[in-house]
This record gives C-alpha cells, sequence and structure tokens, in this order.
C-alpha cells in the first residue's frame, strides 16, 4: 500500500492537544483548592469532600454550555472569555439552592485544535473558577474534523457543589412579604445570542463601532463576560442567616420573570417593578431594530442576573452588603398575594 494512513492526517492531531494541556497548565493548577487530589493529566479528578466539616451534606450538580456567543467569539476571533461565562452558567446556578461551587470539569470539542486557541478558552475556564472558588479538577479536548469546520467548537462544563441538607434555598422559604433583590447582570449573559446575532445582522450593525448610547464597540458589549455571583450569594447566606436570605433566582433562558417565578410558591407572586432599574443600552439598541418589548423580557435578563428573595427587615442590609463586594444591587419588588396565573410579573416602566 502506497498510502500510510495517520491519525492527525485524519483530522486529529495528538502534538497539538498535548502543547495545548502545557499551555494551559499553569492556569488551571492555579484553581486548585486543599481537597483537590492528585493534578492535572490523570483519568479522573479527584477530590477529598471532607465529611467531618459537614453535618447532612447534599451534592448538587448543574451542566451547561456558552450556546451561540461562541459564533462572535469566533466572528471577533477573541476567546479569552467565553471560558468565564461556562462557569459562570453553571455555578450561578448551583449557587441558586445555596450550594458552595467545589469543583469544576470542562468539554471543548472543536474541529482543529489550535493550542493557543485551546489554551486560552481553558484559561478564562480557570479564571471564571476562581473567581468562583471552585477546582478546575479536568476536563477534555476532543477533536472532530469530520463534524466541526476547522475554527468551530462548543464548550460544556458540569460543577459539582455541596450545601447541608437542611440549608438549602428555594421556594419553600419563600414568604408572603419577602423583598426581591436585583443585582445587576454585566450585559447579556450567555443568554438570547441567537436572536442578538439576527439582529446585529439583519440591522448591519458594525461590531466594530461604537453606537449612540454606547460607551464602547458593540462587539466588546457582546462579548462581556457573564458575572458570577457565586461568592457573593454565598456571603449573604453566611452573614444574614436563612432567617434572611431564602432564595436566589439565576435569570437566564425565560427572562426575569419566568425565572423569579421559579422560586415563588402557590399562592403567592413577585412583583417586580421596572420603575427601579434603567434597561441597559445594548437592549435597547436592538429593540429599536426590531425585538419587541415582550420579547427582549422573555429572551434577554434586561439588566438583571440574579434576584434574591430577603427578609424585609434585612433587604437593606442586602444591598449595602452587595454593593461592598462590588455587586449593583436595589430593592426590585416585594412577593405577595397572587392575584393572576402568573408567579412573577413585571410592571411599570422603566428609568
Amino acid at each position: 500500500m502506497d498510502t500510510a494512513f495517520t491519525y492527525a492526517a485524519s483530522g486529529v492531531d495528538i502534538d497539538a492537544g498535548e502543547r495545548a494541556v502545557t499551555l494551559m497548565r499553569t492556569a488551571v493548577e492555579r484553581t486548585n483548592r486543599p481537597e483537590v487530589v492528585g493534578g492535572l493529566g490523570g483519568f479522573a479528578g479527584l477530590f477529598a469532600l471532607d465529611t467531618a466539616k459537614y453535618r447532612k451534606p447534599l451534592l448538587a450538580s448543574s451542566t451547561d454550555g456558552v450556546g451561540t456567543k461562541i459564533a462572535l467569539a469566533r466572528q471577533l476571533d477573541r476567546h479569552d472569555s467565553v471560558g468565564i461565562d461556562l462557569v459562570a452558567m453553571v455555578v450561578d446556578d448551583l449557587v441558586a439552592c445555596g450550594a458552595e461551587p467545589l469543583f469544576l470539569q470542562d468539554y471543548v470539542a472543536c474541529g482543529r485544535v489550535v493550542p493557543e486557541r485551546i489554551a486560552a478558552i481553558v484559561t478564562g475556564i480557570a479564571t471564571g473558577c476562581t473567581l468562583a472558588g471552585a477546582a478546575l479538577v479536568g476536563g477534555e479536548t476532543a477533536e472532530h474534523g469530520d463534524l466541526m469546520a476547522p475554527d468551530d467548537y462548543d464548550l460544556a462544563a458540569t460543577a459539582v457543589g455541596v450545601v447541608e441538607a437542611d440549608a438549602v434555598l428555594g421556594s419553600e422559604r419563600v414568604r408572603d412579604g419577602d423583598v426581591v433583590v436585583a443585582m445587576a447582570s454585566s450585559g447579556f449573559h450567555s443568554n438570547g445570542y441567537s436572536l442578538v446575532r439576527r439582529v446585529v445582522a439583519a440591522a448591519g450593525l458594525d461590531l466594530t463601532a461604537t453606537p449612540a448610547g454606547l460607551d464602547r464597540p458593540l462587539g466588546e458589549v457582546l462579548l462581556e463576560p457573564t458575572r458570577i455571583y457565586a461568592l457573593d450569594c454565598l456571603a449573604l447566606v453566611q452573614r444574614f442567616g436563612l432567617e434572611g436570605v431564602h432564595a436566589y433566582a439565576h435569570i437566564t433562558g425565560g427572562g426575569l420573570a419566568g425565572n423569579t417565578g421559579r422560586v415563588v410558591p402557590d399562592g403567592l407572586e413577585a412583583v417586580l417593578d421596572r420603575g427601579t432599574w434603567a434597561l441597559p443600552a445594548a437592549v435597547s439598541l436592538l429593540e429599536e431594530h426590531g425585538v419587541p418589548r415582550t420579547e427582549s423580557e422573555r429572551a434577554f435578563n434586561c439588566g438583571v442576573g440574579m434576584v434574591a428573595a430577603v427578609a424585609p427587615e434585612v433587604a437593606s442590609g442586602v444591598v449595602t452588603a452587595l454593593g461592598e463586594r462590588g455587586v449593583p444591587a436595589w430593592v426590585a419588588g416585594t412577593v405577595g398575594a397572587r392575584t393572576g396565573a402568573d408567579a412573577a410579573r413585571l410592571v411599570g416602566s422603566y428609568r
């Protein structure tokens, strides 16, 4: 036979994969917690859970991806921030039930391993893990040349956390009279980008230009990493206790009302006043180019990335504490007797 078949010629470059691991190693090792056993390169990530530290621990897990925000990252050839998005999407789900993120594993699928690009992505994941206090204990980079174009890639991750069985947050703790505290988002986070990209393309918007109302190029605004709230939310529980903090809702697909309603019990409703904050300029820009307000409020977070249902006597303290931690926050509404079919609704007009 004249032809010698090789894995590299078939679309899988083992040497490039090994170089990517070398480039990302330092960033990954910086995420280590004392409980991590072993290091990068093993067949499984090992994490020693200190059972003496907990009374009745529950493990919590969350899996998610970044979605089509990755298409913008590829379009702008910027790959250092989508890893932060990936971490945020899973750890901010974990903390909604009061769980402390412990560790995370990532999965990167690509058409071709470009070591520097993979290292930039994973370095972003490591940065996100550091912001969340979680260890990056392992992952997988898979080269799928027969399935994906050379510059295509996709991301997914699973995070594991722990919470005491009697400290789980959620709708069971929410009471009539609770106050809803809103935490500002950093942008669109990682939801609604199929709609965002369609509007940008249809309107012919230049990602490198700065439209009226924005303070930097549109592409930079759209790639702003998702805010990671995990440590901030845990700090609130530690400071105000379960008597003060009752539930968190991570505002992702489905919007503010849809996700807040997930932590409101039967018979009650959360009424959120739009007049307590301003609609982000980037959302207004998309509305100017054809997105109806009703669709904005379903597809985008509209400026609120996380909400907390708290006892009224601690509401002002919660807002102050979040501000001290660098998270803009405000009282956005209250919980009361349900008057309609929905567990959460928006009223009034944006400032």
